[in-house]
């Protein structure tokens, strides 16, 4: 299952995110906005000014929301 997170790199809350899915083992891609402008547009189109975003099974959510990426990839704390 892909997990993408649209990022920045001095953004906290991003990393601490990055960090969260590292210690849960959980496989990710990062789509860094300050790299390609092209992922500043797709978050908009998802209807966020900010990050971090992530997707999973093409549901968005946004900040940091540990319980509810858990429960879209069907894991518990």
């Amino acid at each position: 299952m892909s997990v993408i997170v649209y990022s920045k790199p001095h953004c906290p809350e991003c990393n601490v995110l990055k960090r969260f899915l590292r210690d849960y083992q959980i496989d990710f891609v990062v789509r860094d906005l300050s790299k390609n402008p092209k992922y500043i547009d797709e978050v908009k189109s998802m209807g966020f000014l900010g990050v971090p975003v992530t997707v999973i099974k093409g549901k968005a959510i946004p900040g940091l929301q540990p319980d509810a990426i858990l429960a879209m990839l069907g894991r518990r704390y």
